[in-house]
């Protein structure tokens, strides 16, 4: 009962989260009608969810979010830096092949994802058979030293999170 009523209970619980910050204000008819939506949501699009990704280490999620909310700030400031008092002529923008030990496809749109949230890079494709990111850093004079750190940063933490 509780599966057909709640069949993605983190995405509900995300929904009331969300909706109550888009109202902006947390009062019972707020939550209620977030409730509501949590629940409603979830059930309508189940269908398009036949193969709901697993978690198994949902905490080791946890530290993996903090860890690139802490980059993008960190990149944020150093992308500012970048354009407010380097010259183009000094800039090394550079195109990183980046190849993934990722092979589960929610993985890698996370790995992705988190290369183009971070300020200063963006994942521009992905190779026909899975197996390598192509990456574009806005300045990288050691193309390896990118490749290297989104291996160890990101891709290793999702390896366990996922694998």
């Amino acid at each position: 009962m509780a599966g057909k009523l709640f069949p993605h209970p983190l995405l509900t619980a995300l929904l009331i989260l969300i909706w109550c910050l888009l109202v902006n204000e947390f009062r019972l008819g707020t939550l209620v009608f977030g409730t509501i939506l949590g629940v409603l949501i979830p059930i309508a699009t189940h269908a398009y969810w036949p193969d709901r990704p697993r978690v198994p280490r949902p905490w080791r999620l946890a530290v993996y979010v903090a860890i690139v909310i802490w980059d993008i700030i960190v990149a944020n400031i150093h992308v500012a830096f970048i354009v407010l008092f380097k010259r183009n002529s000094d800039m090394s923008p550079a195109w990183v092949v980046v190849p993934l030990d990722l092979r589960t496809p929610e993985a890698i749109t996370m790995l992705a994802g988190t290369i183009t949230l971070t300020p200063g890079t963006v994942s521009a494709d992905l190779s026909a058979d899975g197996l390598a990111l192509l990456v574009h850093a806005l300045d990288a004079p050691d193309p390896d030293a990118v490749r290297d750190e989104i291996k160890q940063r990101y891709e290793r933490r999702l390896l366990e999170i996922f694998e």
